[in-house]
């Protein structure tokens, strides 16, 4: 089995889960494949003594992979998708923080879940992608033009809310009045769409949750639309520019540009291990069931 292992940073409290993650995979002659920035810190830290080889750029992972190990919370993921992309690598999230939707492997009992993954015990939960375009061409989105949780714009260097129209497949919807607009995947529904008052949405469902931001008029509310629209945007506002962010990747946009946002031709597949599903940590996340009075 070859399995690469990405971190996005190092706290204290994932010494141990690195540590037994490591014991694990080297006693079942597992090959392991190390993100190189995350592998240098390890080094740095003593964590590991052993060399191990290295990857540095999504060239360099292939079909010849198992599974990727994402050691930390979602936005860990998140930047380990970008490593993935379209190569049909699945993505298994060890969280080494607080409780998160995507990084669903605990602390607690990590060798018996990563047991299900040496004996090949899990299902694949594939995940929809944002792809997009901007015309004329923005530098800063040109190479990591997709996203797994959102895209949303959003106001810079004002107060003033910024006008959003809005078109599906080149049908005028809406105005929108706001300090901004976002484009949720099922994935990302359970992120920053969630706070600003959108729908969950399990990560089998085919479409895309449209939510705005602090909108102006409060009749202007969440739509869940088809994965298969194309959502055009153009941004005017006082400003020259406003922001754009695809997960946790910013850039600034020129007012008037046009954003041409739809669905990716290919999907990311997330690893969920038996007892660690969407719903039960939808259940834990939200506290479900927590309230004694009912």
């Amino acid at each position: 089995m070859k399995v690469a292992i990405y971190g996005q940073y190092y706290q204290n409290s994932t010494e141990p889960i690195i540590k037994d993650i490591f014991v694990f995979f080297n006693r079942n002659h597992v090959e392991m494949i190390i993100e190189a920035d995350f592998l240098k810190l390890l080094y740095e830290k003593k964590i590991v003594a052993k060399e191990y080889k290295t990857f540095s750029s999504h060239t360099e992972l292939d079909s010849t992979f198992d599974m990727l190990l994402s050691i930390g919370g979602d936005g860990t993921i998140l930047r380990a998708a970008t490593l993935v992309r379209d190569s049909g690598i699945p993505i298994l999230g060890v969280n080494a923080g607080r409780l998160g939707f995507l990084a669903s492997v605990q602390k607690e009992n990590i060798e018996n879940f990563l047991q299900f993954v040496i004996e090949k015990k899990y299902t694949i939960s594939p995940r929809s992608l944002l792809s997009l375009q901007c015309i004329p061409e923005n530098e800063e989105l040109k190479d990591l033009n997709f996203a797994m949780n959102e895209i949303s714009v959003s106001r810079k260097d004002t107060t003033s809310m910024i006008t959003i129209d809005t078109s599906l497949n080149d049908e005028h919807l809406n105005s929108y009045w706001a300090d901004g607009l976002i484009i949720a995947t099922p994935t990302g529904s359970t992120g920053y769409s969630l706070s600003c008052g959108g729908p969950i949405l399990t990560p089998d469902v085919a479409s895309f949750v449209i939510t705005p931001i602090a909108p102006h008029n409060l009749n202007a509310r969440p739509l869940v639309i088809p994965d298969t629209k194309e959502i055009k945007l153009k941004v005017t506002g006082r400003e020259e520019f406003y922001l754009i962010s695809l997960d946790s990747r910013i850039a600034s946009v020129r007012n008037e540009s046009v954003l041409i946002i739809k669905k990716t031709p290919f999907k990311i597949n997330m690893v969920e291990i038996p007892d660690e599903t969407f719903l039960k940590t939808l259940r834990n996340k939200l506290l479900w069931g927590e309230d004694k009075r009912n």
